[in-house]
C-alpha cells in the first residue's frame, strides 16, 4: 500500500459531497419511494435511460453555492472537500468533451460545478478532491452494473472510450487534485485497475487514490459506508459516512445525527488511525438541508477550540480495558481524553505514561490529576473533572506526557 500525502494522514476529516440528478428526485419517482439509498434510484427504481435522462432538463442547481458549502466545510473543521464529478447514473457535473451527457451541455444550469469547488477549495484553503465512478455507469451499456455481470458487455470499450478520457479531464484541466475517490470497482480485473492507477500517477503523481479502485491498488484503505473499525488498524484508512441514512438527498429521510453522534464517531475513528469523510446531500436546487448546516455548525464550534485533539494525531495502542464514557487519541507528547458522558471524575488505569500537566483543552483549565499504584501494582490516573459546560458533547482533558509515545501496560492484576 503506498503511503499517502502527510497533509491527508493529519486532516483526519472531509466532506463529502452526493450531488446530481437524483437530486431531483429526492427519493421518490412517479408515486414510488426507494428503499434504497437515493442516489440508486435510477438502478433500484429501473428507470429507462431515456426517462432518466429528463431530468436533466430540470437541473437548473439555481440554489447551488459552492463557495457557501466550502466555508460551511471550513467553519466544521474540515480539511478536505470530495465531490461526486460523475456518479453511477453516468452524468457529469463539470464540461467534458467526452459526453454530451454533462451539467454544461444537458442542462439549464451550464455550469462546471468542478470548476466552482476548485477556486472554493483554493478560496478557503481546503484541499480538492473529486469522486469518480470508475466502473458502474447506468447510462453506459457497457459499463458495470450491480446484479448484472460481464456477460454481453465490452467493458474495456467503457474504459478506454469514458471513463480513463473523463479521469484525464479532470486531471488535466483542474490544477492539482489532491483526491481521487473511485468507488465500485465491481468485476474490474487487476490490470483494468492498474490502468486507471498508472494513469493518475503519471498525470497527478500527489492525487491520493481511495481504496475502491479495486483490487487492492488504493493509497488507504476505505471501509464500508458508516462502517468503522473495532480496533486501531495497521494501515491508513477512511470511514465514508452519512448525516443521515442516504448520500444523495431523499426527502423521506429525517434522520439526522446529532453533533454528539458525529463528534463520537469522530473520535473513535481517528483513535483508530483514519479519517473521517462526512457527507452531505443537497436537494435538487442545490440548497444544503438546514438540518446539515446546523449541525456542523455546531460540529465546527467543538472543532475551534478542540482541534488539537483531532489534527494531526496517530494511532494508539489497544488500551487493555473498555472504557464506555469515554475515547483516547494522542500525539507526540499528549495523551486526549475525549469524556462523552457527565462524570465528576474519571479513572484511568494501566498508563505507563509520567503526566506532567493536565488540563481541560478547550479553556486550558488546570486540573489535578492524583498518580498511584493499585494493590494489583498496576498504574492508575484520578482525574478532577470540571462541571460541564451546557454545550460541550465532549469534554476533551490534555495530558502533557514526559514521554513521545502513550504507552498502556498489560492489566497484570
Amino acid at each position: 500500500m503506498n503511503t499517502p500525502q502527510l497533509w491527508w494522514r493529519e486532516a483526519k476529516f472531509g466532506m463529502f459531497i452526493h450531488y446530481g440528478l437524483y437530486s431531483l428526485l429526492a427519493g421518490e419517482y412517479k408515486g414510488k419511494r426507494t428503499e434504497n439509498i437515493a442516489e440508486w434510484i435510477m438502478h433500484d427504481l429501473d428507470i429507462p435511460k431515456e426517462d432518466y435522462r429528463k431530468l436533466a432538463n430540470d437541473f437548473t442547481a439555481k440554489d447551488l453555492d459552492l463557495k457557501a458549502i466550502a466555508h460551511l466545510a471550513k467553519q466544521a473543521g474540515m480539511k478536505y472537500i470530495v465531490l461526486t464529478s460523475k456518479h453511477h447514473e453516468g452524468f457529469a457535473l463539470y464540461d467534458s468533451k467526452v459526453s454530451d451527457y454533462t451539467s454544461m451541455k444537458a442542462a439549464p444550469s451550464k455550469r462546471d460545478f468542478v470548476r466552482e469547488l476548485r477556486e472554493a477549495c483554493t478560496q478557503e484553503g481546503l484541499h480538492f478532491g473529486l469522486y469518480y465512478s470508475q466502473a458502474q455507469d447506468w447510462d453506459d451499456p457497457d459499463a458495470c452494473r450491480d446484479g448484472f455481470g460481464p456477460e454481453g458487455k465490452d467493458f474495456d470499450a467503457y474504459l478506454q472510450n469514458k471513463c480513463l478520457p473523463q479521469i484525464t479531464e479532470i486531471l488535466t484541466n483542474y490544477g492539482q487534485l489532491d483526491v481521487l475517490w473511485l468507488d465500485t470497482p465491481m468485476y474490474m480485473t487487476t490490470e483494468q485497475s492498474k490502468s486507471i492507477k498508472d494513469l493518475v500517477k503519471r498525470l497527478q503523481p500527489n492525487c491520493i487514490i481511495s481504496g475502491r479502485i479495486g483490487n487492492g491498488l488504493g493509497d488507504y484503505m476505505t471501509t464500508g459506508d458508516n462502517f468503522l473499525p473495532a480496533l486501531p488498524y495497521p494501515g491508513d484508512f477512511e470511514v465514508p459516512a452519512t448525516i443521515n441514512n442516504t448520500w444523495g438527498y431523499n426527502a423521506f429521510d429525517p434522520h439526522w445525527k446529532s453533533a454528539k453522534q458525529i463528534l463520537k464517531s469522530l473520535v473513535k475513528i481517528v483513535s483508530r488511525g483514519g479519517n473521517y469523510l462526512l457527507n452531505i446531500g443537497p436537494m435538487g436546487s442545490g440548497k444544503v438541508p438546514e438540518a446539515s448546516v446546523e449541525v456542523l455548525q455546531e460540529v465546527g464550534k467543538f472543532m475551534e477550540k478542540n482541534g488539537d485533539s483531532i489534527y494531526g494525531t496517530k494511532t494508539l495502542p489497544i488500551y487493555p480495558y473498555d472504557i464506555d464514557w469515554g475515547y483516547f487519541t494522542a500525539k507526540k507528547g499528549k495523551l486526549f481524553l475525549h469524556v462523552f458522558e457527565n462524570k465528576e471524575q474519571a479513572y484511568l488505569l494501566n498508563i505507563a505514561n509520567k503526566p506532567i500537566r493536565c488540563y481541560r483543552l478547550s479553556d486550558g483549565m488546570s486540573l489535578t490529576l492524583k498518580e498511584r499504584v493499585t494493590c494489583e501494582g498496576d498504574s492508575s490516573w484520578l482525574i478532577k473533572l470540571p462541571p460541564r459546560e451546557a454545550d460541550e458533547v465532549d469534554q476533551v482533558i490534555c495530558i502533557e506526557l514526559a514521554e513521545d509515545d502513550v504507552v498502556f501496560e498489560p492489566i497484570r492484576g
